[in-house]
C-alpha cells in the first residue's frame, strides 16, 4: 500500500493545509484562483462538451458523466461541475481541504464526493472516469510521470484529461513568483517553485508518455490593465492548459 503515493509531497501538502480555511474567500489566499476560475470553466467546459457532443445550453449538460477533481482544494471546479449535471468526484491529498469542500457544498445544496486521497490510490482502487482535472496539481507533485501515469489509468477509453500548470521561464519566474507571491501578495510566499514549473513541450512529452494523446493546449492570459484573464491560443509563456484523450 506504501507504492500509491509515491508522488505525494510532504512539503507542498503542508502549505495547503495551512492556508485550507481560505479556499471560498474571493479577496483571501486564494484569490488569484478565483480571479482565474470563469476561464478555467470557460476552457474545461468547452472541451467535455466537445469530446463528449453535449449541448452546454441544456439545463444539466453533464448528466451520465463521471468526472474527477483531483487536487479539488475547497471544491472552486468541483461545485460547477456539479450543478452541470456530472457525478463528481473530488480528491485532495491535504486532509484539511476536504471538511471545508464538504460544509460548502451542503451549504450550496449539492452532491459531491469528496475524498482525502490520491490519484494513485485511486487508480490501484479501480476507479474510473470520463474526465479528469487536473489543475494546478503537477507543478507541486515529487514526480509528474508516476503522477500523470496515474492520472491516465483512471481514465476511461475514450476519456478526457484537462491538465493546467505554470510554464518555466524568465517570465513565469517574474509573474507567477516575484508579481502574486512578493508584489501583489495574493499567495504566501513559497507557494510554488520555479524548478518545478513545467514546459508546454515538457508537459506534452510527460502526457504521451503516460499514454495519453494531447488534442489541445491554449494559455492563461492575465491583463493588468483590465484585471482580467483571457485564454489564448497563441500566449502559453506563463500560465497555460492542456487537454488530452485517452483513446479507446
Amino acid at each position: 500500500m506504501a507504492q500509491v503515493n509515491l508522488t505525494v509531497d510532504a512539503g507542498e501538502i503542508a502549505k495547503f493545509e495551512a492556508m485550507a480555511a481560505e479556499w471560498w474567500n474571493p479577496n483571501g489566499k486564494f484569490k488569484p484562483l478565483h480571479m482565474l476560475n470563469p476561464t478555467r470553466l470557460d476552457y474545461i467546459t468547452r472541451q467535455i462538451a466537445a469530446e463528449f457532443g453535449r449541448d452546454l445550453t441544456a439545463p444539466r449538460p453533464f448528466e451520465g458523466l463521471r468526472l474527477l477533481d483531483i487536487g479539488c482544494g475547497g471544491g472552486l471546479l468541483s461545485e460547477p461541475m456539479a450543478r452541470l449535471g456530472a457525478e463528481v468526484v473530488g480528491a485532495d491529498a491535504a486532509p484539511r481541504n476536504i471538511p471545508v469542500a464538504q460544509i460548502h457544498a451542503a451549504q450550496s445544496g449539492l452532491t459531491i464526493d469528496y475524498r482525502h486521497t490520491t490519484a494513485e490510490a485511486l487508480a490501484e482502487a479501480g476507479e474510473q472516469f470520463d474526465v479528469v482535472l487536473n489543475m494546478e496539481v503537477v507543478e507541486h507533485v515529487s514526480d509528474p510521470q508516476a503522477y500523470l501515469t496515474a492520472c491516465q489509468q483512471l481514465l476511461k477509453p475514450g476519456g478526457l484529461m484537462i491538465c493546467s500548470t505554470i510554464n518555466r521561464n524568465p517570465k513565469s519566474y517574474l509573474m507567477a513568483i516575484i508579481g502574486a507571491e512578493y508584489v501583489m501578495r495574493w499567495l504566501p510566499k513559497g507557494t510554488h517553485e520555479w524548478a518545478k514549473f513545467i514546459t508546454p513541450d515538457e508537459l506534452y512529452g510527460l502526457i504521451r508518455t503516460a499514454g495519453l494523446e494531447p488534442v489541445d493546449r491554449k494559455g492563461f492570459v492575465f491583463n493588468k490593465l483590465t484585471w482580467t484573464w483571457s485564454i489564448s491560443d497563441r500566449d502559453l509563456s506563463v500560465n497555460y492548459v492542456t487537454a488530452s484523450v485517452k483513446r479507446a
